[in-house]
């Protein structure tokens, strides 16, 4: 009687693995200490993500104790005809399956952090060395005890160095920093290959351009130089409303070509309750519910969300500055929302996502970079026809521009052959066995797009082959 597939593929990995030091008693301290796993919850960890909507099952979740032990599974991997299929997981944020090896291997980098944590900051305060599973929470709170931080964030801080590194990390900072890709000095690789290899943009130059953004294809990263700065204490911040879409984006594109503001990103508001959330974090205006009937009337609005960084010594002209940058834009006057909070609590806003209180839920999600010279026609075709489609749902929905000349043509990451280019983020939340309208959605999306000839890219991809790259 044949031993099942999952089992067979186990011992496998472990014969290939360890067969030339078999005589060794620390094969058997390395299987008892379950460094390569199939047990049931492992296996149902490594089978998820949180789109919740693929489940590829692997055959073992490696959860190393060292970076050698990635190596050498990458190694052993290499060895076998065919090879078996070996995969990065971090936090498991993907939403399409990405982090997922049917019938191969997991490694399950957080299990690096169980022995020490592995974030250290330069004396100079100049950069900091991660573990490519290390959290950007925690590489927050520890440069900020040396009065530092990195320049360029993503929105969500409970997501792995690696993760981030391997699509491009963006949020509002990014306009004007650029992404996290661009804000990495060097990285420890392990290569398809097995290898350990240690690269930067002068040393082992094409594989250090081939992995930042290249989506894990190219190694994993189990380390990062990080750029730091001195950081801020406090921010200046504000939401402003917009019902005109022209003009809305007017202001964005005319934010991002100065340095005045520090982060700018842009919203569209759907729902009423978008704005009543706000009221717990922003002083809010007073005429609330003209903005609900303001949406009702029009059917979206917009909002642009921008904050300036300042600290003792720029207290006392900050509230001039803002203001004079406000007078800049055409916002609705009526509907401001501001507050005055630390660099902490600004980059943490979004908290923890993953301790979730009420039912699991999908997410099928769809991440685009536009043209900006077709940002008209795609809110004809898609913002303005078909996201009333969805009027029994609420999506977070992020639109804002970006430019070009922060980003490095070197590395791997696809964006638009234009000098700005917008993000949308349709970040849809289903029931586990509804997200099929929200994945039909994105298909006509992504159909008028293909039809209208507007040349899109999308951000944080999951290519079924080379061609559909």
């Amino acid at each position: 009687m044949g031993i099942p597939s999952r089992i067979s593929l186990l011992l496998l990995i472990i014969i290939s693995c360890f067969t030339r030091i078999s005589a060794n008693p620390s094969v058997q301290s390395f299987y008892d200490e379950k460094v390569l796993r199939n047990d049931s919850i492992s296996i149902k960890k490594a089978s998820n993500d949180y789109g919740n909507i693929f489940h590829e099952i692997p055959s073992a979740v490696l959860f190393p104790s060292s970076v050698k032990d990635i190596s050498g599974l990458v190694t052993s991997s290499n060895k076998r005809s065919p090879p078996f299929t070996v995969a990065a997981r971090g936090r498991g944020h993907s939403v399409r399956g990405q982090a997922m090896a049917r019938g191969g291997v997991v490694v399950d980098m957080t299990a690096l952090n169980k022995t020490r944590r592995r974030i250290r900051v330069s004396r100079n305060g100049k950069y900091a060395d991660v573990g490519g599973e290390q959290l950007w929470i925690d590489v927050l709170r520890a440069t900020l005890k040396r009065g530092v931080a990195p320049v360029s964030w993503t929105d969500y801080l409970y997501l792995s160095v690696g993760g981030t590194l391997s699509n491009a990390g963006i949020s509002g900072q990014s306009f004007q920093r650029g992404p996290q890709i661009n804000n990495v000095i060097e990285l420890d690789v392990i290569t398809g290959k097995g290898e350990f290899m240690t690269c930067s943009r002068d040393r082992n130059s094409k594989l250090f351009f081939a992995v930042l953004g290249g989506l894990g294809q190219f190694g994993i990263i189990t380390r990062a130089r990080i750029i730091l700065e001195k950081a801020p204490t406090r921010v200046k911040w504000v939401r402003l409303i917009y019902s005109d879409f022209s003009i809305f984006t007017r202001d964005q594109e005319h934010l991002i070509s100065t340095n005045s503001p520090n982060y700018v990103e842009g919203f569209l508001i759907t729902d009423e309750n978008t704005t009543n959330q706000w009221r717990s974090s922003f002083s809010s205006p007073s005429h609330q519910s003209d903005i609900a009937a303001l949406l009702k009337k029009q059917g979206i609005l917009y909002s642009i969300e921008l904050i300036k960084y300042y600290d003792n010594r720029t207290a006392s002209t900050i509230d001039k500055d803002f203001e004079t940058l406000l007078k800049e834009l055409n916002f609705n006057p009526e509907f401001i929302f501001s507050a005055d909070t630390s660099l902490f609590d600004f980059l943490h806003r979004v908290g923890d996502l993953d301790s979730p209180t009420g039912p699991l839920e999908s997410h099928p999600w769809l991440n685009l970079f536009i043209p900006k010279s077709r940002i008209s026609d795609f809110n004809a075709g898609v913002l303005a026809t078909l996201l009333p489609k969805l009027n029994d749902s609420s999506p977070l929905l992020i639109f804002y521009p970006l430019n070009r000349k922060k980003w490095d043509d070197r590395m791997s990451v696809v964006i638009p052959e234009e000098d700005v280019f917008y993000t949308l983020g349709l970040l849809h939340s289903s029931p586990p066995n509804s997200y099929q309208k929200y994945d039909e959605l994105n298909s006509q999306i992504l159909g008028f797009c293909k039809k209208a000839g507007i040349k899109v890219k999308q951000y944080l991809p999951n290519y079924k082959s080379q061609e559909s790259g």
